[in-house]
């Protein structure tokens, strides 16, 4: 029996301790039948069972009801502002939409529901780089299952894709075909979640981007895809750019394809370049507001990251500040909790915020901001294969023609109907039938084995 390490909140210091029990590391893994899935879990197994540093430790999530208790009586124990002095969300996230949202938290919220969801799936840790790395890892149970990692961004978390998990490895179940299978790859980010939190500096993008490919070297994956948004994009692109041989395309549905003179003229609140198209003026637009409304909490958390106690001691100050990440996703959330139905539910916002609470990661993460260096938008020219899905209700909605010639190998481009900066979050549907059809000439391509040799 291999010993599974369950996750124990206690709160010392502000630091989270870890006991283990004793449980099959295999209980979670799906039977694969062909041989070169065989040797590939016999690869991952070998790892499983390794003391070494590049151990792969299974991982079950369990915090203490004090821990729940602590955050009930904080959310009671809230002082809260004045109203704002506008009818609109100009000011900020509105106090009622955060009181709505404490209220519901503070007594009908059960995270024991997230939690057994989580352990009902094949969790895991492994030390890369000299950080703990967490990470969920479903085979599909089909042969030539073509393998994906998916990385979250801010402020997000693996929570954002718990929904794309069973269309994507059992696809015939959720409207696909068996030749749309997936093995599913999804890493909590340095500093997020139930990863490690690093101790020195130096974990950009770059750093993410290696210790991925490492990642899935250690699961034994000779030919596999890369997906993100946000800084999953970010982190996507740089994998492509480091260009491992096992990495044949990438996925992202909030590219990096703004012109540098665009850029410009947005940052400076400045009227548009003349000549654009009407898709090109729509983004324009969408990013020279993102830019003039948008961007302080990147602003504050890239500048003074350590500066943010409050949010780290107040979990109603730590919703707010992730709820207002974006217009369009704020003004959604609103609606969610004021009953409307919407792509997200109360506990779906309530499940990602609890998780970043109870970890206390709301610095950790936030110094991903501090030690990037990338320019966000700017084309990076990846060398690889890359596919794009143009979300309406993204920060932009990346035209074709910025698209074409920022991903020199763009192998699908498609304007997608609905949908915005949580794609697989908010519209899980739409998002998984975008990954099929994006790898789908990739699959075609090159049918061998996806597996070690």
């Amino acid at each position: 029996m291999k010993r599974v390490w369950t996750l124990v909140a206690l709160f010392i210091g502000g630091t989270i301790v870890m006991s283990h029990t004793s449980m099959d590391a295999r209980s979670g893994s799906p039977n694969v039948g062909s041989p070169a899935r065989k040797v590939r879990a016999r690869a991952q197994e070998r790892a499983q069972g390794s003391s070494g540093a590049d151990a792969i430790k299974p991982f079950r999530v369990h915090f203490p009801d004090e821990a729940l208790a602590d955050l009930k009586r904080r959310i009671a124990a809230t002082r809260w502002p004045d109203k704002e002095i506008v009818t609109d969300q100009s000011q900020g996230v509105q106090l009622a939409t955060v009181q709505k949202l404490a209220r519901y938290w503070g007594t009908n919220y059960n995270w024991r529901k997230v939690e057994a969801k989580l352990n009902a799936l094949p969790q895991f840790t492994t030390e890369i780089d000299g950080v703990d790395i967490h990470f969920i890892h479903v085979r599909s149970k089909l042969p030539n299952a073509l393998p994906v990692i998916v990385t979250h961004g801010w402020p997000g978390s693996i929570i954002e894709q718990l929904k794309i998990i069973d269309p994507l490895t059992n696809p015939a179940a959720h409207g696909g075909s068996a030749s749309d299978a997936f093995d599913v790859v999804i890493p909590s980010l340095p500093g997020y979640g139930f990863s490690g939190k690093p101790t020195s500096t130096g974990w950009d993008p770059i750093r993410v981007a290696r210790a991925w490919i490492v990642l899935m070297k250690r699961l034994g994956y000779t030919r596999y895809v890369a997906q993100g948004g946000d800084w999953g994009n970010a982190v996507t692109e740089q994998m492509a750019l480091l260009a491992p041989p096992e990495l044949i395309g990438i996925h992202t549905n909030m590219p990096a394809t703004v012109p540098d003179d665009i850029n410009t003229a947005a940052l400076a609140d400045a009227p548009a370049p003349s000549g654009l198209s009407a898709e090109e003026q729509h983004a324009y637009d969408q990013l020279a507001y993102f830019y003039k409304h948008g961007l302080g909490y990147a602003n504050e958390m890239a500048n003074r990251p350590q500066t943010l106690y409050a949010i780290g001691d107040s979990p109603v100050g730590l919703a707010a500040w992730m709820l207002d990440h974006d217009a369009r996703s704020l003004t959604l959330i609103s609606r969610v909790f004021d009953g409307q139905s919407e792509g997200l539910t109360r506990d779906d916002v309530l499940d990602n915020v609890t998780l970043y609470w109870l970890t206390n990661t709301a610095v950790s993460s936030a110094r991903l901001y501090w030690e990037s260096k990338l320019a966000f938008f700017a084309p990076k020219n990846v060398p690889i294969p890359a596919a794009v899905s143009a979300f309406p209700e993204e920060l932009y909605q990346a035209p074709r023609s910025w698209t074409a010639k920022a991903y020199p190998k763009l192998i699908y481009y498609h304007r997608v109907d609905k949908g915005g900066h949580f794609a697989a979050w908010e519209q899980p549907e739409l998002f998984t039938a975008e990954l099929r059809a994006a790898f789908r000439s990739l699959r075609a391509a090159k049918g061998s084995s996806t597996g070690a040799k």
